[in-house]
């Protein structure tokens, strides 16, 4: 449907601004892939489809600021060797290509459950970048992406040798960020510390792998190239390593003290919460994610740390962004709403607050809150339809009944989702 010019009429808007508060009475039209305007019931429809939303709640479609698309999520009881699939996914041309199409399989359910932008961190080769253009072009449907391509970590260090290149020297960090940045990535990611898998001790998730000087390197090459720079740490000493060389947006956290909150605030550093993939490795039965007993305590240290630093990051004033993590143990490409649900529930915000950050104020962190994140004429055409209100109830997320991305209404018909991750996750809303 190109360039189609749309009237949504008899339904709740909710704009995506803080404070928001439903409007009734009014319709909303879009031209192309933009918002036309907002204008009372009574407005004229002449040379618009009119779409009855019937009472339906009308927002901004939903930004997920963490995921990885070469991922499922779907629950295994084995852990997979990362680095040896990468190695086979990449071995020729043949199988790049058949590793690019899954790619492009994996990031459509995505869109199809309401999420219209998702900055992709850490993927294989220049494939989320590839992905960016061609949907971007109309050859695929999926969502906008925000594309780091491959991370930068050190050897032993989070994902090194699979989905980010691994540094041996400061300069040599610097350059695997020249590198990346020749395939036009929106953004560079660092691997600073280990995560929950990583460690082999009791107490040690986040241990710090990628030097300061590594950092400051990485991260000054890339504010050289106008990009920004997002870092993997689950450690306060991690968290801290990463503000004061330069990183500009932390995903995940850790238990926060006052010189962490400190540096966020001189940096003007943000905060992007991944409350999902914690939430399994630290309440979970181990059985059910072949998670040890090491990593099931850690897990709860990281999922602890995550939302203590949301907290405090809030209560700072310093943004705090949500993304799900997808692809780890039980985070899907189609869960953006239980992350929504997890940040009310465990970081004590509003329903209004939640839905504001998991749009405008994602898009805010992001620089795209100019384009994105709230209905508002001029703004891009990306919007959701569900028929429950989630100022009422954020589950409501969990069912959209329309997608319209770039002012094309979406087929949401094809997303499949996986019975025993609904299952045990449900547990937990």
């Amino acid at each position: 449907m190109k360039n189609s010019k749309l009237a949504f009429i008899n339904g709740v808007i909710l704009s995506g601004e803080e404070g928001m508060e439903p409007l009734r009475g009014h319709i909303l039209f879009t031209n192309g892939d933009r918002i036309e305007a907002i204008r009372p019931d009574g407005a004229d429809t002449a040379g618009y489809q009119v779409i009855d939303l019937a009472g339906a709640a009308l927002m901004p479609g939903l930004i997920n600021l963490h995921v990885h698309i070469p991922a499922t999520g779907k629950p295994k009881k084995k852990q997979t060797d990362a680095k040896k699939l990468v190695k086979l996914l990449t071995s020729n041309a043949l199988m790049r290509k058949i590793c690019y199409g899954m790619c492009g399989k994996y990031v459509r359910p995505q869109l199809l459950s309401g999420v219209t932008t998702i900055r992709a961190v850490g993927g294989v080769q220049d494939m989320d970048s590839r992905l960016r253009d061609e949907i971007a072009a109309g050859k695929r449907v999926g969502p906008r992406i925000l594309a780091a391509n491959m991370a930068v970590s050190v050897p032993g260090g989070h994902m090194a040798g699979s989905l980010a290149y691994e540094a041996h020297s400061a300069q040599e960090a610097a350059a695997f960020v020249r590198k990346i940045a020749e395939d036009r990535p929106d953004l560079i990611k660092l691997m600073i510390t280990g995560g929950v898998l990583d460690a082999t001790k009791r107490g040690e998730p986040g241990e710090l792998k990628m030097p300061p000087d590594y950092v400051r390197a990485a991260c000054d090459e890339a504010h050289r190239l106008g990009l920004k720079v997002a870092a993997h740490v689950e450690s306060p000493e991690g968290v801290k390593v990463a503000l004061e060389n330069g990183v500009d947006t932390i995903e995940h956290g850790a238990k926060p003290d006052a010189e962490m909150i400190a540096l966020f605030k001189e940096r003007g550093a943000a905060l992007v919460a991944t409350i999902s993939p914690a939430l399994p490795f630290a309440l979970f039965d181990r059985s059910l994610i072949g998670a040890t007993e090491v990593q099931q305590y850690n897990g709860n240290i990281v999922f602890e740390g995550i939302i203590d630093c949301a907290k405090a990051c809030l209560e700072a004033g310093v943004p705090v962004g949500l993304g799900t993590d997808t692809g780890c143990p039980y985070i899907t490409h189609y869960d953006m709403w239980r992350e929504v649900n997890y940040f009310q529930k465990y970081c004590g915000v509003s329903n209004a607050f939640a839905l504001y950050t998991a749009t405008l104020g994602n898009a805010k962190i992001v620089g795209l809150d100019k384009e994105l994140g709230s209905l508002a004429p001029g703004k891009c055409a990306d919007l959701i339809v569900t028929v429950r209100d989630p100022l009422e109830d954020l589950t409501a997320l969990r069912d959209v009944s329309m997608v319209v991305s770039r002012g094309e209404i979406v087929d949401i018909s094809g997303l499949k989702k996986y019975p025993d991750c609904e299952k045990e996750l449900d547990k937990y809303l």
